[in-house]
């Protein structure tokens, strides 16, 4: 059952990892979040950046020694600063590298041990209509990793299918969160859900509803798959 589970998700104290740790949290499963630095929240929190691999080491010891298992790994952590590819630096390219595509590698690396004695678990990767279905502008880094992130989930998917692990990735379009408001304006966000045929922007929610799901045993048939949550955008 879900309450018994364990599921730590990466970058979850704000956006979109926070909407999907208050969504498994509501189904009794508990609750491990990451992030690079301390905040305010109500899910058992361990400091951790994704990108140094002693870190992730001391995440999913310490997630052990707590709850004894780890079911579920969301790995959402992310960054977007934007730049165009002429002014990018090498020091920037390897950032969001390291915390994107790195960051997925290590925390999934070091669980999936626990995951392969359990014979059982579900792996879901944050991706993007940015690398997977489009690129953007100035998004040339991030486009990259988000891409990588389908071509990763996919081989990783049969290297653990015998093993009952089942890994998926989602890739949400434009959703409201306080790093889209960084990024957009409002009237930039507002222009952008004019030309989604559902006509408006996603909510966090919306991607935590699906990430439910695919950490559910109702799921248990799907693996290797990345599923577009985008109002219809690409489609058109």
């Amino acid at each position: 059952m879900l309450k018994e589970r364990v599921a730590i998700i990466t970058g979850g104290t704000k956006g979109i990892g926070k909407a999907i740790a208050d969504k498994l949290s509501s189904l009794r499963i508990k609750v491990v979040i990451c992030a690079r630095k301390k905040e305010n929240t109500r899910h058992y929190f361990i400091k951790c950046d994704v990108s140094k691999i002693e870190e992730v080491k001391n995440l999913v010891n310490e997630t052990i020694r707590k709850f004894g298992r780890i079911d579920i790994l969301v790995n959402n952590a992310g960054i977007f600063p934007s730049n165009l590819l002429k002014d990018m630096t090498e020091e920037q390219w390897n950032n969001v590298i390291s915390v994107n595509l790195n960051g997925v590698f290590n925390c999934t690396r070091l669980i999936i041990p626990y995951m392969i004695k359990a014979k059982y678990g579900k792996i879901i990767n944050i991706a993007s209509i940015a690398g997977t279905c489009l690129g953007f502008q100035g998004l040339t880094h991030y486009c990259t990793t988000k891409a990588g992130l389908s071509g990763f989930t996919k081989s990783a998917a049969l290297e653990l299918a015998e093993y009952k692990i089942n890994v998926n990735a989602v890739a949400p379009g434009l959703i409201s969160t306080p790093g889209v408001d960084n990024f957009m304006s409002k009237r930039e966000q507002l222009e952008f859900s004019k030309i989604v045929p559902l006509k408006r922007n996603g909510k966090p929610e919306d991607i935590a509803e699906l990430t439910a799901f695919l950490a559910s045993d109702s799921s248990s048939y799907i693996t290797g798959q990345t599923i577009t949550v985008d109002g219809g955008y690409t489609i058109q």
